[in-house]
């Protein structure tokens, strides 16, 4: 027999959606962090009696509805059940409707306790722990369990409809996601293996790390198979995360070219954007008395959450509806007057399908995690173009502080705020008075300036409630970055450095620096994040060697990892090593002259579009004048600095199928990777650089550090980053199975034995004659 439909849902998640009510208001901050909730939580429930019970387990069913959570605290003697909130600063501005919000919380679990062990009544009560003061201000109520249980029926009786509208929805697409069939005829050379990789992860309920090379389609060979899944696995949400824009518009087009296939099935798509491109108010404060689309948010969120659901809905002409990318996203949010940001938000929860940046999933307090604990959603995480992922998580999980910056705060803000800011900046006077040389790594943290730094940010705080309208943008970047010290303090450790940079030849007396916690090993915040999925599936066309990735990110030991075959043949891709070239640092202007007769001769050889690509924009510069010098009629494009969109993509537009010349571009820049120039577009790349990072005092002792962790500090913070780079940029060329191209690694280092077994297994690496040059070995390294 059948078992009936029922959905399952978090109280604080029912609560939410039933009792949240008025104005978007985030002033009441900054939040204590996750370690300083759990020891405050710790704190209250330690002076309570020793039959105090915590932590306890709560469930209930409404009709299909099945409501769950975990209570903080029960005195039995007091017959007392408690709901413990932490916070810091003024509890009176704390917003009404928060406020409100915590006693429906407490309300709920209230019934569910009366119910489970069949008390008459209760006393309810809301404890609210300062994290500073380690006060407790306590608000009671006593309740009967009869009102407790008709406001439980009354909360659920006003979401029953949208859970059973949810249930009817979940159960057609997952029937629709079963039948679904492959949007092409076959799959492409590789993409079948892809695909049951994917598959067979979920299934195994493992991680999984994919090198796959470009061409094969990895978008839709990476979707197709997890949505079949999600079907047959109970799998809620799939959250596609890229590095880029590109990327995403990718998922995007993937989503589509699976609906067009299956124009019936209600598959939701949503598209999130960073905040600081959603706001339409950037002038504005996040509440009710400064920004219009807060004021009364939560009023007008229901009407506009329908709307936005009825776009993604199937249409009745059988045409496949469109995703809620963020343009449309933006047009519903403003035609209902509420935030977009915002409510991009709420329809994470209601979307099948969420596309947006690692950060939404990885960052230090990412939305998507957040939502997906809080409601305990199953889910699949598709990680694109992931061997990003080392150095955007360790920039998730750095934060740096300029002293200058501070110095001129501190003649801006109002007089309230000048004494805390004051006393930060004699603690940053003093690290830089006991520090003699211009850079220097330490093993702790100072303990008197992370104080300091925490009184200016509690005063920050409470300025800013108390004056809703104040608005000053260097303020807010100082007090983020504050908060973010203050959370990455917590978890300082190995995998962690903190250093200062002073200015060179600044006065001791008026010295600028850079105060800076750098995350070098992202693994501990991310291992967590993994574990909390069903699987997450990381692929790249360059993912190797595997087990830099598994000890960087926290991949857990049960990762499955798959070298999925090329489509691609040796035939295709001529691969030169011009060994007679070094491009060390110390040989870079000697090496000008025979790169740019080596590309000079290549292009006359083979006339069409060629990058060239350099390890930095004053290498690339001297190169490209040199190669204009002595080849003036081919024309050259060139990288600038700090490119915006427009002009990247203006700079792309010069490589047609009828075009000629040579793009000059810096290696691990706009143009290294993400760029789609198949066919005659590009026919060859000359990389003139091993890509590896710059030795400076910072890398030093991040090259220390891996050696003390991994054994291996050299390959781990040069060699592996270097070459990705190098074969990213190589991988330019050859985007279909049609295409054919030449690739020149210009250094004697690429002719070694270690570096060529980085490079992909398809190729056929063969070493370049100076002679078919220009006659000569001259410039030859040593």
């Amino acid at each position: 027999m059948t078992q009936p439909a029922r959905y399952t849902v978090a109280v604080r998640a029912l609560c939410e959606f039933t009792a949240k009510a008025g104005d978007l208001d985030l002033r009441f901050t900054p939040s204590p962090t996750a370690q300083e909730g759990i020891a405050g939580h710790g704190v209250v429930t330690a002076r309570r009696d020793d039959d105090y019970q915590t932590e306890i387990a709560l469930s209930g069913d409404f009709g299909p509805l099945h409501v769950r959570g975990r209570a903080d605290g029960y005195d039995i003697r007091a017959n007392r059940l408690e709901e413990i909130k932490t916070y810091r600063g003024d509890l009176k501005k704390m917003p009404d409707n928060q406020r409100a919000l915590h006693w429906a919380q407490v309300k709920i679990y209230g019934h569910l306790l009366c119910q489970d062990q069949g008390l008459d009544k209760v006393r309810l009560a809301l404890v609210y722990f300062d994290i500073g003061s380690q006060k407790e201000t306590v608000l009671h109520e006593d309740h009967s369990a009869a009102g407790l249980q008709a406001y439980f029926e009354q909360q659920c009786g006003l979401f029953l409809q949208w859970a059973e509208q949810e249930m009817a929805h979940r159960a057609e697409r997952d029937q629709q996601l079963k039948a679904m069939r492959f949007p092409y005829a076959d799959f492409r050379p590789g993409q079948r293996q892809l695909a049951e990789a994917m598959y067979r992860a979920s299934n195994r309920k493992v991680c999984l790390l994919a090198q796959a090379p470009t061409g094969i389609g990895k978008t839709v060979g990476s979707l197709f198979p997890m949505l079949k899944a999600s079907a047959e696995h109970g799998v809620d949400k799939i959250f596609f995360l890229a590095a880029k824009t590109s990327g995403r518009q990718m998922a995007l087009d993937a989503v589509d070219l699976i609906r067009e296939g299956a124009p019936l099935l209600p598959l939701r798509t949503l598209e999130l954007a960073a905040k600081s491109t959603a706001c339409v108010n950037p002038d504005k404060a996040c509440h009710g008395d400064s920004c219009p689309l807060a004021k009364g948010f939560y009023d007008r969120l229901p009407a506009a959450r329908e709307s936005a659901l009825a776009i993604m809905a199937p249409s009745a002409n059988g045409s496949a509806p469109p995703a809620l990318d963020r343009d449309t996203l933006r047009a519903i949010a403003l035609a209902h007057n509420v935030c977009p940001y915002y409510l991009s938000s709420e329809m994470a929860r209601w979307s099948d399908i969420v596309i947006g940046d690692y950060n939404y999933y990885f960052d230090i307090s990412a939305m998507l995690h957040s939502l997906t604990q809080l409601n305990d959603w199953k889910v699949n995480v598709l990680v694109d173009e992931a061997h990003n992922m080392v150095s955007r998580a360790r920039k998730m999980y750095s934060a740096d502080m300029e002293h200058d910056s501070l110095r001129l705060l501190r003649k801006i803000v109002p007089d309230e705020l000048k004494k805390p800011l004051d006393r930060v900046h004699k603690q940053w006077n003093q690290l830089e008075k006991d520090q003699a040389t211009e850079y220097q790594s330490y093993a702790e943290l100072p303990d008197k300036f992370m104080g300091a730094l925490q009184t200016a940010s509690t005063a920050i705080s409470d300025y800013m409630a108390d004056h809703p309208g104040y608005v000053e943008p260097d303020l807010q970047s100082f007090y983020f970055n504050a908060l973010m010290f203050a959370r990455l303090a917590e978890s300082f450790g190995d995998h962690a450095l903190f250093d200062i940079e002073k200015a060179a030849g600044a006065r001791a007396s008026n010295s600028n620096s850079v105060l800076c916690i750098r995350n070098i090993v992202p693994a501990p915040y991310l291992k967590p994040r993994f574990e909390s999925t069903h699987t997450t599936a990381l692929f790249s066309a360059t993912l190797s060697p595997w087990n830099y990735f598994g000890d960087m990110l926290g991949m857990p030991e049960t990762t499955a990892w798959v070298d999925v075959e090329s489509p691609f043949v040796a035939e295709q891709l001529s691969v030169q090593v011009a060994a007679h070239i070094s491009t060390r640092y110390a040989h870079r202007q000697q090496s000008l002259r025979p790169i740019a007769e080596l590309m000079g001769k290549q292009y006359a050889q083979q006339r069409g579009n060629y990058l060239a690509f350099f390890s930095s924009f004053d290498y690339m510069e001297k190169a490209a004048n040199q190669f204009s010098e002595l080849h003036p009629d081919v024309p050259v494009w060139r990288q600038s600095r700090r490119m915006d969109e427009a002009e990247r993509a203006q700079f792309l537009e010069r490589f047609t199928l009828d075009s000629e010349g040579i793009g000059f571009a810096v290696l691990g820049g706009s143009f290294g990777e993400g760029v789609d120039l198949p066919g005659a577009r590009l026919i060859g790349a000359f990389v003139a650089t091993l890509g590896l990072p710059q030795i400076n005092p910072v890398n030093e002792q991040i090259r220390a550090r891996m050696e003390t962790i991994f054994g291996a500090g050299y390959d781990y913070t040069y060699t592996y980053p270097g070459m990705q780079k190098v074969v990213q940029a190589a991988g330019r060329v050859i985007r279909t199975q049609s295409d054919r191209g030449t690739v020149y690694l210009i250094d004697d280092r690429f002719g070694r034995p270690e570096i060529q077994e980085l490079m992909p297994s398809w190729w056929r690496v063969e070493r370049h004659s100076p002679l078919a040059i220009n006659g000569s070995s001259e410039n030859a390294d040593a």
